[in-house]
């Protein structure tokens, strides 16, 4: 992994900052992007000394695509070539009901960043990656994207259309060496998930969780649901006839709202 050059998304905690510091004890060049400027240069100086080979922050929001071009352009010039690593982690999460007039901000929150902001974080880096004629685009879904979870419209129609947008960008790029992996993982330790008041089963901690991600990214796998157990759970839902699921689901508990 030595010379690797990796651009991450969400990066200033959770899932992402876990990637960033897996990363960068191989020594990997890192482009990190993430709202949280403050944190992004904390986590900089704590890479810089475990071994990153240079690191660049990029305070951004992942629904700014001009944000994005611009520094997946520094990026790009600084680490002297296209990335061998993009991963698109960048998500929020909340409860949503359509039903709740003011949950329609939210609701276009979260298909902005979960969705377009997966675009966005990819677009700067396909034609490069193209004329090098390898690496990896790894978006992150969700097993919430199974199937559509009551209280989380719009989280679940945002993992739902991140993989099959990350499935017609994987067959379209077919063949030109630039591999794109979906992971879609279960629950994961991390400030989106504290909030849960209902057990998650086969949590992993943020660290365990990038240790596996890089793994699937490494081996270029299409598809992965990560921990392996949920994938389970994700197939048998997937097999359960509408009926069934609505009357095992109807009462399930939800994700919380935001306050007001």
């Amino acid at each position: 992994m030595t010379g690797t050059r990796v651009f991450i998304t969400g990066a200033s905690s959770g899932i992402g900052g876990a990637l960033a510091r897996h990363y960068a004890r191989r020594n990997a060049a890192l482009g990190l992007a993430a709202r949280r400027g403050d944190r992004l240069s904390a986590l900089a100086a704590e890479l810089s000394a475990a071994g990153a080979a240079s690191v660049s922050v990029y305070p951004l929001d992942v629904a700014d695509a001009g944000a994005l071009q611009a520094a997946g352009d520094d990026f790009m010039a600084r680490a002297g070539g296209a990335p061998d690593i993009v991963v698109a982690n960048a998500g929020v999460s909340v409860g949503t009901l359509t039903e709740c007039r003011e949950d329609l901000a939210a609701i276009r929150r979260i298909l902005e960043t979960n969705v377009y902001g997966m675009a966005a974080t990819f677009s700067p880096f396909i034609a490069p990656m193209r004329r090098r004629g390898q690496g990896r685009l790894a978006g992150v879904a969700s097993v919430a994207g199974i199937r559509g979870l009551p209280g989380a419209e719009a989280y679940s129609a945002s993992k739902a259309a991140a993989i099959a947008y990350l499935e017609s960008l994987r067959v379209e790029l077919s063949g030109s060496g630039v591999k794109v992996v979906t992971i879609a993982p279960g629950y994961v330790e991390t400030p989106m998930t504290v909030r849960n008041p209902y057990p998650m089963p086969f949590m992993l901690s943020a660290d365990e969780a990038a240790r596996r991600f890089a793994r699937v990214i490494d081996r270029g796998a299409s598809y992965a649901v990560i921990p392996w157990q949920m994938g389970l759970v994700a197939k048998g839902l997937r097999l359960l006839p509408n009926w069934l699921y609505d009357r095992l689901f109807a009462h399930a508990p939800r994700k919380p709202r935001l306050p007001g």
